[in-house]
């Protein structure tokens, strides 16, 4: 054979093989083919949740459960007198069990200088303040209260945040609960600790208020910390003033109130305080509604488990919740399994760690929301959105906390699809996470829920009061129970 022929021989073995590829390519399953390229900057894994996946492989391509609870009648027992009307396990939203939280809401109603206060723990879906910072707008404008709540030193997402702008040195050492499970100290309320360790170079952080309507000002700043055995001084700077104060680490969680009032910016250096764990800055004006924002990205929930109860105890003396809020999924969705067993097992200890860390508050659970991956060259609701969000129904539902199923209230199945392809778009072309559009409508959708249920609360309060009881409602036979299994895309 000679150079040109086998030249020519070689040149037909490449190109056929592009044309099949070419040719596999239309007919293989489209989900191996990504829409883009996928972005890991920043992007984070807990480790208990690549744990939980690693412990149960049989789950990793396994089957969803058959949930034969679809019709499932849920009936309740009077609490405080009160007794929301029967559900099914389909439209589970579980008011009942936030009847402490309603009872504030209505003690807030009638004295507005009480206060309420609710910690929300999310993932990416509430990056930057997105969701939250409308859920808190919404209470805030109905209830009163001024104040982005408890802030970080240190989050991804600080420079995309408008609720509030913070700037800090680059010399503050972090650890965060998604990946270090024996921190040097007990995690804050926010899921990390920092720590001013450098003894050559100022460590700092700067925050100043940013537009968000409720959030313009920086009311009655207060720092916390934890416990260490050496003591320690902090710098507040605020327009040419300077106040100079010390950090007295005697207690599990200790504050120290910048100033009173309200102010629009101020800086904070710390001194000789390297062995000190802080935690952050607290923002409110002491009545009405606050809403912190814990979110973090690559979160599953399941991190929460590893949090200490006397230190949650602590904050709690301080900060007082009624509410807390878990919204997780988006990174649970990931790891081709419909068998979300294990994660209803884990989320189920998170709840009554959230339970033991915080007495008597109630509990919400937010569902994932749709998100859709290419099948067979169309864009669907990826199969394993249904199996999860009936365990997550089913972990809120056993441990009697609240339920906003999310992906439902956004449409249900196809409506990720139909949220990206809108004009104005409410959702970015991942087909997972909405855009500042979507997650003020999302954030509209889970207020009128847990507004919905107050109103019927009050109806029934009054009902009580004046001594109206609510029609009886005959609990179910055992055998009542019938099937209903949800359809998803196979």
């Amino acid at each position: 054979m000679n150079t040109k022929s086998y030249f020519f021989q070689s040149f037909a073995i490449v190109a056929l093989a592009f044309v099949a590829f070419i040719g596999f390519k239309q007919i293989l399953p489209d989900k191996i083919f990504s829409e883009g390229k996928v972005d890991s900057k920043n992007v984070l894994i807990d480790s208990l949740l690549l744990e939980s996946v690693a412990k149960d492989s049989s789950a990793v391509g396994g089957d969803s459960i058959e949930d034969k609870s679809g019709r499932e009648k849920i009936v309740y027992d009077a609490s405080e007198g009160i007794e929301f009307p029967s559900e099914t396990f389909d439209n589970y939203k579980g008011f009942q069990y936030m009847i402490s939280f309603y009872e504030k809401l209505y003690q807030l109603e009638q004295n507005p200088q009480k206060h309420v206060r609710i910690a929300y723990y999310g993932d990416s879906m509430t990056d930057g303040d997105l969701i939250v910072q409308d859920v808190r707008m919404n209470y805030q404008e109905r209830f009163g209260g001024n104040g982005v709540g408890f802030v970080s030193i240190i989050s991804e997402s600080s420079a995309s945040r408008g609720s509030v702008k913070t700037l800090f040195s680059k010399n503050w050492k972090t650890q965060s609960y998604l990946n270090v499970k024996k921190p040097t100290s007990p995690f804050g309320v926010n899921g990390h600790v920092f720590f001013a360790n450098d003894k050559v170079n100022t460590t700092w952080v700067q925050y100043e208020a940013g537009l968000n309507k409720y959030s313009t000002s920086l009311d009655n700043p207060t720092l916390f910390y934890g416990r260490s055995s050496k003591k320690g001084n902090v710098n507040f700077i605020i327009g040419k003033d300077t106040l100079r104060k010390s950090l007295s680490p005697n207690n599990l969680v200790n504050s120290l109130k910048v100033t009173s009032g309200s102010i629009k910016s101020f800086k904070a250096n710390f001194i000789h305080a390297d062995s000190i764990p802080i935690f952050g800055f607290n923002f409110d004006n002491g009545i009405g509604v606050h809403v912190d924002n814990f979110s973090q990205r690559g979160n599953s929930g399941l991190p929460i488990s590893m949090f200490d109860a006397s230190v949650m105890q602590g904050f709690n003396n301080s900060l007082k919740y009624d509410l807390i809020i878990l919204h997780y999924g988006t990174n649970v969705l990931n790891y081709g399994t419909k068998n979300y067993s294990w994660y209803q097992k884990g989320m189920t200890k998170t709840v009554n760690k959230i339970k033991e860390s915080f007495p008597g508050v109630s509990i919400l659970i937010v569902s994932t929301a749709d998100k859709s991956t290419k099948y067979n060259l169309e864009m669907k609701t990826d199969s394993a959105v249904v199996p999860l969000m009936n365990a997550q129904k089913r972990y809120a539902l056993d441990t009697e906390s609240g339920f906003v199923n999310l992906y439902t209230l956004m449409g249900g199945d196809g409506s990720m699809v139909k949220w990206v392809d809108e004009s104005p778009a409410k959702a970015n072309k991942d087909y997972t996470h909405f855009n500042q559009r979507g997650a003020k409508a999302i954030g509209n959708l889970l207020y009128s829920q847990l507004n919905k249920g107050y109103e019927e609360y009050k109806v029934l309060r009054e009902k009580r009061e004046t001594g109206v009881k609510p029609k009886a409602i005959k609990k179910p036979k055992a055998d009542s129970v019938s099937v209903k299994k949800d359809s998803v895309n196979e």
